[in-house]
């Protein structure tokens, strides 16, 4: 019995940890999502800063993203064991995957460019909520409501992929990497999200509604989504990052296809405005965000400096 429990811990390949370190030979056999994209791109965390831009705003830039990503993988995990099918919760939790290997290179990259010992898991687990970039959209919970749910989805990946396909482009090789990979991820988010919207309203009366409720519900946080930062403007000028304004017309015109063919109303209503010309961008967050961080971050600030 010990002679065979000796021979199991020197090689079992039935040990999914063991075996993901040994094929992807990499030196650390912790392993997660997101692990070998930069590198599959031929490009490196650690690779120059493109001529002429600033340090500290690419640095930024990339904890946008990843903020975006990290949060929004979060909300999206709240699903797992409360999807309404296997397949729906099977769904979410792969979304939500996709986006924290998204976050995990972005914050990867600020960390490198930030230096003072950062990493993607301080970054990730020791910021106040004031520290993080994300736009709103991403930070709100869905209450459990799968309308919601999907319509939140659809806004966020139609608006996400138009600016990921455009940074495909970018002079910054670790954004370009990310966002070659994300076109494909984000593509499969938006249809699996449309299709969803289809059957929701123009479904029954109450899946019409409920649809609807949402969508009135959500509106006001999507005109933040096409807000420059001074950092994104900068940024724009060098060939980095894209403009989210410019994204605009693409996302409102897929938007509107989607909801002629829901039978939906798209809504009405006044877009959250900024206070003091700060947003999520800025580190203004709805309190919300708090309760993402209280439960993200809860065993990291527990147990700091643990490793696992």
């Amino acid at each position: 019995m010990n002679t065979h429990h000796t021979e199991v811990e020197e090689h079992d390949a039935t040990n999914a940890y063991q075996s993901l370190s040994e094929t992807t030979g990499h030196d650390d056999p912790r392993w997660a999502f997101g692990t070998g994209i930069v590198e599959e791109a031929g490009a490196e965390i650690t690779s120059p800063v493109p001529d002429g831009v600033d340090p500290a705003d690419l640095a930024a830039y990339c904890l946008m993203l990843g903020d975006d990503a990290l949060i929004y993988s979060h909300r999206l995990s709240e699903w797992v064991s409360n999807a309404p099918e296997l397949e729906e919760e099977v769904a979410l939790a792969n979304t939500a995957l996709d986006l924290l290997g998204q976050a995990r290179v972005l914050l990867a990259r600020a960390a490198h460019l930030h230096g003072g010992g950062a990493t993607e898991d301080s970054l990730a687990y020791l910021r106040t909520d004031g520290e993080f970039r994300n736009v709103g959209l991403a930070e709100l919970s869905d209450d459990l409501d799968f309308a919601r749910a999907v319509v939140r989805l659809l806004l966020f990946s139609t608006w996400r992929l138009a600016v990921l396909h455009r940074l495909q482009d970018s002079a910054d090789p670790v954004v370009a990497a990310v966002a070659a990979k994300g076109v494909k991820e984000l593509t499969y988010h938006r249809d699996y999200a449309a299709r969803w919207m289809l059957r929701l309203g123009d479904g029954t009366a109450e899946s019409h509604r409920r649809a609807q409720d949402a969508l009135d519900a959500l509106w006001p946080y999507v005109g933040e989504l096409f807000r420059t930062s001074d950092e994104e403007r900068r940024l724009v000028d060098a060939g980095v990052a894209v403009d989210p304004a410019a994204v605009r017309e693409e996302v409102d015109g897929v938007l509107d296809q989607v909801l002629e063919r829901s039978t939906l109303t798209r809504p009405d209503r006044p877009f959250i405005g900024t206070i003091g010309g700060r947003s999520g961008r800025q580190g203004l967050h709805t309190e919300q965000l708090g309760h993402v961080l209280a439960e993200m971050q809860s065993l990291a600030r527990q147990h700091p400096g643990a490793t696992w």
